[in-house]
């Protein structure tokens, strides 16, 4: 009786190790308009961040308000502004 829990035992820890190990990659939609590219990044059908590839311009990112709605707003890296100035470029 005891060897056969235990192989029960054994037997459930090896079935949620292999179900453990695959990794769930998002999903990547592209899509082209005439000025913009956007790269929408989900994961189990939830937006997790939109990246917006202007022909003119930086590039920049919406991610969700998390308020459970369909809005976004522009990410921002950090609130710090560095100088980026070119002192001398050849």
């Amino acid at each position: 009786m005891k060897l056969l829990s235990t192989f029960f035992l054994l037997a459930s820890l090896f079935s949620t190790s292999v179900f453990a190990d695959v990794p769930v990659e998002p999903s990547i939609i592209i899509t082209h308009m005439e000025d913009k590219t956007f790269y929408e990044y989900t994961l189990n059908g939830e937006v997790l961040e939109i990246k917006v590839v202007p022909k003119v311009g930086p590039t920049y990112y919406l991610v969700p308000t998390g308020d459970n709605t369909q809005e976004f707003k522009r990410a921002t890296q950090t609130s710090l502004v560095i100088p980026k100035w070119v002192i001398f470029s050849w």
